[in-house]
């Protein structure tokens, strides 16, 4: 009988897990912090036009959409900390040229060469190799909390810290912060006893065609895809109308987007508890992305500061409860043993969005200004509302992983809760990986646990 395992992070695992959720912060907060201050920025940079800066706002999507999948995978031939220590050698360095820069031109430049640092699947892997399989949730978990914690802190302290140190001092923030993270890599995080491939946490470049042909996965990416392209349209035009419209310096807008995320994050709780609960969860998504509808056409009305601030309430509600529910959906939409796959496939989908959202948002802003952007924002809110509307109702199953020896799948199919179970060959260990589905609620995970090999 083998020994009952802990349902519990060990302590080198939990400070893994810090140690690389926030290496993961301090990048994402580079990347988001100039969103809310950007657009303000335009008359300090000879040659800049709206579609200009919209294109300097997303380029990052684009490289990181390219690269991080082959850099995933190249962290599997020579190892994942020389590929996150040179990717965010390479964050930095971008973060010195656009931060430096003298036209709109070489701020392009270096926002590509910022999202060239493109080590999300290699910090991945790098947590999938320090976790145990029945513990990798918890440490993934933990990693997308950092994600969103970064974002709400990058929209309120950006305004703060560019009235403080400007754009360009904003950059070069964002170099010192990817230098810290490298110190971060190898004086905290730990060496991996062994790196192999793991099935939930990378791209199986076998499983792609089977992934890109499930079309309930299909329209989560698009729905990713559509909500960057969405954000990076907006925050073109309303930090100008915060300034230009309702007399809002920038150094005042924080003033403005610290009760809106509070009030936001607020409003979203309830509603996740409830999807998940209550079996809700596609009339909740739904109603997410209606919100975000009915802020974007307040949006469109004259700007008044209620009004305004409501709208934004509203906006980001949506956002949040759509952040917070698409990875979820992802989980339990692919084949557990292809949701590495399946996540890989969604992140650049979201990177393609934010390129998509500044490039095409600039444009539409240079030739039909903010009701161009605006109008184009519907467009696309009302396409995903369809693809959203026509989707089966989302599976309350969810992924489980279990390192196992001598067990068989009808075993596991025979504890409570198991729904669907394969086994797949450890590459290290003379052992197996199980690949579960279950019903979280109903899950007998104590006995579930007592197959598990007792690492």
């Amino acid at each position: 009988m083998n020994q009952q395992v802990s349902n519990n992070l060990a302590a080198q695992e939990r400070s893994a897990a810090i140690s690389l959720a926030t290496i993961y912060a301090f990048r994402m907060l580079g990347l988001f912090m100039i969103l809310p201050v950007f657009a303000l920025y335009a008359d300090h940079l000879p040659g800049a036009t709206p579609f200009l800066m919209g294109l300097a706002l997303g380029a990052y999507g684009l490289t990181q959409a390219l690269l991080q999948i082959p850099f995933g995978m190249l962290s599997d031939r020579i190892g994942r900390k020389p590929v996150i220590f040179f990717g965010l050698l390479i964050f930095a360095a971008g973060s010195l040229i656009a931060g430096s820069a003298e036209s709109i031109e070489w701020v392009i430049i270096g926002r590509a060469i910022q999202g060239g640092g493109a080590i999300a699947a290699a910090l991945m892997a790098l947590a999938a190799d320090l976790s145990r399989e029945e513990h990798r949730t918890k440490m993934m978990a933990l990693i997308g909390a950092s994600i969103g914690a970064s974002f709400a802190i990058s929209m309120v302290s950006g305004p703060i810290v560019n009235d403080l140190i400007g754009i360009s001092g904003i950059f070069y923030g964002t170099a010192i912060l990817a230098l810290v993270g490298i110190a971060i890599l190898y004086f905290f995080v730990p060496d991996p006893p062994s790196s192999h491939f793991h099935r939930d946490a990378e791209v199986e470049t076998r499983s792609l065609l089977s992934v890109l042909k499930n079309t309930q996965l299909l329209r989560l990416d698009f729905g990713i895809l559509i909500l960057h392209f969405v954000l990076m349209c907006v925050f073109q035009v309303i930090p100008l109308v915060l300034q230009n419209e309702l007399g809002f310096d920038s150094h005042q807008h924080w003033k403005i987007y610290l009760p809106v995320f509070v009030l936001s994050l607020a409003l979203m709780v309830p509603f996740i508890i409830i999807g998940e609960r209550k079996k809700a969860m596609k009339p909740v998504f739904i109603g997410a992305i209606s919100c975000m509808l009915v802020a974007v056409l307040l949006f469109m009305e004259t700007p008044v500061l209620w009004l305004t601030v409501l709208a934004l309430v509203i906006f980001f509600t949506g956002i949040n409860l759509l952040e917070a529910s698409l990875p979820s959906l992802i989980t339990k939409t692919a084949p557990a043993t292809q949701k590495g796959t399946a996540m890989g496939v969604y992140s650049s989908s979201q990177f393609l969005g934010a390129f998509a959202g500044g490039a095409i948002g600039g444009l539409a802003h240079q030739y039909w200004g903010d009701e161009g952007v605006y109008a184009t924002v519907l467009v696309a809110l009302a396409f995903w509302l369809l693809l959203a509307v026509t989707m089966k109702k989302p599976s309350q199953l969810s992924t489980y992983l279990l390192n196992v020896k001598d067990v068989s799948v009808k075993q596991l199919l025979a504890v409570k809760g198991v729904v669907e179970a394969s086994l797949i060959d450890d590459e290290n260990e003379n052992g197996q990986v199980a690949y579960l589905k279950v019903k979280k609620h109903i899950l007998d995970e104590e006995k579930l646990l007592s197959l598990a090999v007792k690492n």
